[in-house]
């Protein structure tokens, strides 16, 4: 790692974060975000260059080796401006409101994020990626560091003034008008995804395609609830294409963030926990759908790739694996023939060659990123090439390294949660729910504080940050997964408390929604609410959906009113672009088609599993089933009140079926229920 001048860190060296830790030897002397930063911009009278991007991001480490590891640039940025480095990750509250900033003053945003600000955190100038000299149109780093050096001591008030408007303009934005969720909205998102729908590669619009599992998942259920094969279609051929493109690593398995082109094949090569995450349920709700073992299967390597390789020995996920090997990107993934040969001989590799579609030009850089673009074989998971997959696999470790960004985050965590959670519902293998009682566990343990609080992330036997509205809400996702595959009590009481906690920390009671941070977290110049469901689905979708869930399951009135009018601040954000608040749409379908609950009283606890392996054949939308023996029975209606008023019919088990506020007859075999629901 290169060093400063004297081999002496910057105060970087004392953070836990792996982006902030890449850069403790830069010759820039940053300072992570706190205080101490602020204090000495405003004592020694010098703007703020804050920096944000996080330890896999590929444009973040060529602007490193361009830039931050330069003297010249150091010495500029050391003379003239107080430099603060931030972990995207570890301080999306940060991130978010400057990203605000960006798109708003330049139209786009990314990472790595640029901005220049006073010492007060009033940003006057925004950008992404700066080379240190001017290319083209690109302005170069060196040339915006002067000019602004020389307008804060020219003009400063000028660039004061800017900067108050900013934070004025983000402060009194203008709350959408909470509105009625109304079936229009989720028709005009699903039109948007048929217009936009890719027919040869699948997914949706040109490249850069990114996988945005959410709107498969919005997708899967609008084609059960309004019995449209062309949605089920859409996400199939998504599904599909995407494994068979090199954004799916085929050897060592697991998905890239994104493609670089339309055919899904040559990927940014960084792998997030939370595509990961996302992803498994994707594919394990088309399994559960269509009940074809392809999708059961690509599911199944991706948790193989995150127990392998992404797991903590106490349980907790890591976050990401970098795009670069020795400073190239996508080095560690790509092969070329001859490499194969030397692997697999002579015979076997000719085949591995043919199937993965290798040739001697290559398709990235001169080497091949295997893929099954081209594949005219329908049969994608070929048993003789998986057979030789194992040793391709050791030899790519051997080859050379790829950093991990080891941190633990509680958001992320539960998405992977979430995941593994509905792989056992829906596969039954009892290492899934292994894997997601363990990492809450953790959650539980490692990243939530004395008061019951959640943090934000682990690292190195630390937490740390305060939890935000992600943290909360996705945390509440996970438990009421786990509710759902186990129909254990204690994962609804602690999806109970944590909504209120959810609740009391970030919910606006006065014009609805919840705000990113909480109410005792650090100040910044505004408090935004995230609404957009973007590489992941936003707090405020994901809050709706498990305060109607909550509020199904527990019967209570007041998270009832509470779910409506967060659905209701869901419906007046989503109606300009429906499309782009699908998971918002998940949870609007819950209140706008017929649901349905079922209640089982078991005489014996160890019907459960039977119970269990009916509920979980196929995917019912708007379902929510509450189980109830001897052996849960007071914890259970404490949680939900009116589960008193249901019972054993004649001293047997009783299976009660609500639809649409209407109950019938209890029924007393699994057959009946059975035959019940299937009508």
């Amino acid at each position: 790692m290169p060093a400063d001048h004297n081999g002496v860190p910057n105060r970087l060296i004392d953070e836990k974060s792996p982006y902030l830790l890449q850069h403790a030897y830069n010759p820039v002397k940053w300072y992570p975000w706190g205080k101490e930063a602020f204090e000495k911009a405003k004592r020694e009278d010098k703007p703020v260059f804050l920096s944000i991007g996080y330890s896999t991001c590929h444009w973040c480490h060529v602007m490193e080796r361009e830039s931050f590891e330069d003297d010249e640039v150091a010495e500029e940025l050391n003379r003239n401006f107080i430099a603060v480095k931030v972990d995207k990750e570890e301080r999306p509250d940060v991130d978010a409101v400057y990203m605000t900033v960006c798109q708003a003053l330049t139209g786009s945003g990314g990472w790595p994020l640029t901005i220049l600000m006073t010492p007060d955190q009033r940003p006057f100038y925004a950008g992404t990626y700066f080379p240190k000299y001017s290319r083209y149109t690109m302005p170069g780093l060196m040339d915006l560091l002067a000019s602004a050096a020389q307008q804060w001591k020219e003009n400063r008030n000028e660039l004061l003034n800017s900067g108050e408007r900013i934070a004025q303009a983000l402060s009194g934005q203008e709350a959408k008008k909470a509105d009625r969720p109304i079936k229009d909205t989720v028709f005009s998102a699903a039109e948007w995804f048929a217009q936009t729908f890719d027919r040869r590669y699948g997914g949706f619009g040109a490249s850069p395609k990114f996988p945005s599992p959410h709107n498969l998942l919005f997708l899967l259920r609008y084609s059960i609830l309004e019995h449209d094969s062309h949605a089920l279609e859409m996400v199939e051929k998504t599904l599909r294409q995407m494994y068979r493109g090199g954004i799916f690593d085929h050897v060592g398995f697991g998905f890239s963030r994104y493609s670089t082109d339309k055919k899904w094949l040559v990927p940014h090569f960084e792998k997030m926990l939370y595509d990961n995450a996302l992803l498994t349920i994707a594919y394990l709700e088309a399994f559960q759908v269509t009940r074809d073992g392809f999708y059961k299967a690509v599911a199944e390597k991706t948790m193989k790739y995150i127990l392998r390789e992404m797991t903590d020995e106490n349980g907790g996920f890591y976050c990401a694996q970098d795009a670069d090997s020795d400073g190239q990107e996508g080095k560690y993934y790509v092969f070329t023939p001859e490499e194969i040969t030397s692997i697999l001989g002579e015979t076997e590799s000719k085949a591995f060659i043919e199937h993965f579609g290798m040739t001697q030009a290559g398709n990235f850089e001169g080497k091949n990123i295997l893929n099954l673009i081209d594949s005219p074989n329908d049969n994608l998971l070929d048993e003789r090439i998986e057979r030789m997959l194992p040793k391709v696999y050791e030899y790519r470790l051997t080859r050379t390294k790829l950093h991990k960004d080891d941190k633990i985050l509680a958001s992320w965590n539960a998405l992977m949660i979430a995941a593994f959670a509905d792989a056992y519902r829906i596969l039954g293998d009892p290492q899934y729910l292994d894997a997601a009682e363990k990492a809450m566990h953790f959650v539980q343990n490692s990243l939530t504080d004395e008061a019951g609080g959640l943090r934000v992330r682990y690292r190195d036997g630390e937490a740390a940050g305060t939890g935000g509205l992600d943290d909360y809400a996705f945390t509440g996702w996970a438990m009421l997964n786990l509710y759902d595959a186990t129909y254990n009590a204690d994962y609804l009481k602690q999806a109970v408390e944590l909504s209120q906690q959810m609740l009391n920390r970030f919910y606006d009671g006065a014009n609805g929604g919840f705000y990113l941070s909480a109410g005792d977290a650090e100040q910044l110049i505004y408090r935004p609410k995230e609404t957009y469901d973007g590489a992941v689905p936003s707090g405020n979708s994901v809050a709706a959906l498990c305060l109607f869930r909550l509020a199904a399951l527990t019967g209570n009135p007041d998270l009832q009113e509470t779910a409506d009018q967060q659905l209701r601040f869901m419906a007046g954000t989503a109606q300009e672009f429906p499309a782009g608040h699908s998971f918002a749409l998940i949870a609007a379908m819950a209140a706008l088609y017929p649901a349905r609950e079922i209640v089982c009283v078991l005489k014996d606890d160890g019907d459960r599993e039977q119970v269990k392996s009916l509920m979980y054949k196929k995917m019912m939308p708007n379902t929510t089933v509450l189980v109830k023996s001897a052996a849960n029975a007071g914890q259970l209606e404490s949680i939900a009140e009116f589960m008193k008023e249901y019972h054993l019919k004649d001293g047997r088990s009783a299976y009660y079926v609500c639809e649409n506020h209407a109950c019938s007859p209890p029924v007393c075999e699994l057959e009946e229920l059975d035959k019940k629901l299937s009508e």
